[in-house]
């Protein structure tokens, strides 16, 4: 937006925090937090658009998104279109008259939409943009084992997580971090962000850099993929500290998982949320278990051993691995180690 054009919207009463219009977009817990932060720092938030309610559960009763939640005990007006290219929608949306829109973790919106706003389209991205364009950021930071990632807002254009960038702040990933831990800080440090970029962009400053720009300077552009169960199976011909970031950067949700087959030849699925790499040399074949059945429980590697820590069975509760190994026999217990190539 150019500086002309902002001069234009202001002398319209657009950029009063009480005026501006603004209807926020995003479905799952982490964005709450940018959601709740333009409310208590008093930005008109004119509407809120989310994901339909959905079945879910042993019961398959209906599930109002997390953000639907908040928005209903804020007593914000909330749209849930399945198609956002519906007709029906876009007039809803547009009799809301949006001055802005705050995306934060939502689908992909049709130009119609995105267009609509004179202030634009903002898009809160947990990531260091241009990397790490995709649905699970945080996740796959912690699967490549990066020591730093952060969070990007920026301006929506017609291709995913390519936009303009407005503003970046840096978080640091402290040893140890898992998905779960990572998504709590990401969320509170982009909520500060989007406080920043909104109340930028009603005072006529938005600082605005071209990613095209920041891509030619990479030797590597990383991408993060939307995870899918066959992707969550662990890689056990990795390394013992590829595969202890691999877990770490599924846990807990979705959960790295391996197929386990005891002396009977019985195959079940065993999900595994935290482990310890042991760096060291052995004699034993990749994916060889080794335990007390008492204590401790390890898996080869071809650098060392992943011993576990955390693990779950089908059915049953996520378990300690002493408590774990009181009821369940590992003598003859394999893993199957497959020649995966995931990341």
């Amino acid at each position: 937006m150019s500086g002309n054009q902002q001069k234009e919207i202001n002398k319209s009463g657009i950029g009063d925090i009480r005026k501006t219009r603004i209807v926020f977009m995003g479905t799952p817990e982490f964005a709450i937090a940018s959601l709740e932060t333009l409310l208590i720092n008093k930005f008109n938030v004119a509407g809120v658009v989310t994901a339909p309610d959905r079945q879910s559960g042993r019961g398959l009763k209906l599930q109002q998104s997390a953000v639907k939640k908040f928005a209903i005990k804020s007593s914000l007006p909330v749209l849930q279109p399945t198609n956002l290219k519906d007709r029906e929608f876009i007039n809803d949306l547009k009799k809301i008259k949006p001055d802005l829109l705050v995306v934060v973790a939502f689908r992909k919106l049709p130009d119609e939409v995105w267009k609509l706003p004179p202030l634009g389209t903002i898009n809160l991205h947990a990531s260091l943009l241009p990397q790490y364009r995709g649905a699970a950021p945080i996740n796959w930071v912690l699967i490549n084992g990066e020591k730093t990632t952060g969070v990007t807002t920026f301006f929506i254009d017609d291709k995913i997580d390519t936009g303009k960038i407005i503003y970046q702040d840096k978080v640091g990933i402290t040893p140890g971090e898992n998905a779960g831990t990572l998504h709590d800080k990401l969320m509170s440090k982009g909520a500060e962000l989007v406080n920043k970029t909104v109340k930028s962009i009603l005072e006529g400053v938005t600082p605005q850099k071209d990613q095209s720009t920041l891509t030619k300077t990479l030797t590597e552009l990383k991408k993060a993929p939307k995870l899918r169960n066959e992707n969550c199976e662990i890689p056990w011909k990795k390394s013992a500290v590829e595969i202890y970031n691999f877990i770490r950067g599924l846990s807990p949700y979705p959960g790295a998982w391996t197929r386990i087959k005891n002396l009977k030849g019985k195959t079940s699925i065993l999900k595994i949320f935290e482990t310890e790499a042991i760096l060291e040399k052995h004699e034993n074949k990749q994916g060889t278990i080794l335990s007390d059945n008492q204590s401790y429980l390890k898996v080869a590697t071809n650098s060392g051993f992943v011993k576990l820590l955390s693990v779950q069975l089908p059915g049953k509760k996520q378990m300690q691995i002493i408590p774990f190994l009181r009821g369940f026999d590992t003598n003859g217990l394999t893993f199957e180690v497959k020649n995966q190539n995931l990341f």
